[in-house]
């Protein structure tokens, strides 16, 4: 499995802390069956600030190290960036990093709203040759409430990742309905685990992957997986035409 979406370099955000933890975490993450993980640390949120070359080197210490002891999984680069409006100065500069190299970039909204900028921004991303990838839209507060949000957006050539724990169930009721509505109007492209430590916020990569192959069958999951790949690949992804979120209807004011 290849897992997009991870904090997993120690000592720059609010994912692993030390050396060890990220060993932890990668002796986790290839027990799950994950062989590939791109590790994903906050770019800029109002807390921290990792640019590239952090990203990069800190990468491949992690790599040495995991080599070094005989845990057989690869780590690759990327970010996830919070967007901004300075986000493509910063791409030029090279301080903006995509997902393992290719033109997939990891974009992470407020959780409480999205910026009135974004449908422009992604669409400026996009003319500079980016896909934008909308990191767990499922928990995002405006999307959940206004799913339409999320449509024109994919709609307008944007991606959708979900997190493994909000397919679960690990984040409540709520945003698993909610992550399941995104899978059925195909405005949910790929699963990543998100994981930040192997205790409250592990992969669950595998168990997400099987709640969704009981939920919606086996093609849904190589869906999934495969879309996974081709990113790693710098292919071109699967994406089926998107529709609209399906409200449920109150009845008798019972719901």
């Amino acid at each position: 499995m290849i897992d997009i979406h991870s904090h997993v370099l120690p000592g720059l955000d609010d994912g692993a802390a030390t050396m060890e933890d990220a060993i932890a975490m990668a002796q986790a993450a290839a027990s799950e069956g994950i062989a590939t993980i791109i590790a994903t640390p906050h770019h800029r949120n109002g807390v921290y600030d990792n640019p590239k070359s952090s990203v990069l080197s800190l990468a491949a210490e992690l790599n040495d190290e995991l080599k070094r002891r005989g845990i057989a999984l690869t780590v690759l680069p990327g970010q996830e960036v919070r967007l901004h409006g300075d986000l493509l100065d910063g791409f030029h500069r090279h301080e903006v990093m995509t997902l393992a190299d290719t033109p997939y970039i990891l974009i992470e909204f407020p959780p409480d709203h999205v910026p009135k900028y974004a449908e422009q921004l992604l669409f400026d991303m996009q003319v500079n040759g980016l896909i934008p990838i909308i990191a767990h839209p499922e928990r995002n507060a405006e999307i959940i409430e206004q799913p339409e949000r999320l449509y024109q957006f994919v709609k307008r050539g944007a991606l959708a990742q979900l997190t493994a724990s909000s397919v679960t169930g690990h984040f409540g009721k709520k945003i698993k309905t909610f992550s399941f509505q995104l899978i059925e109007a195909n405005l949910a492209h790929f699963i990543a685990s998100d994981a930040h430590n192997i205790t409250n916020r592990p992969f669950r990569l595998r168990a997400a992957y099987e709640t969704v192959r009981k939920e919606f069958g086996t093609e849904a999951l190589y869906y999934f997986r495969e879309n996974a790949e081709l990113l790693v690949r710098g292919q071109a992804v699967f994406r089926d035409e998107p529709k609209r979120v399906k409200k449920k209807k109150k009845f008798l004011g019972l719901f």
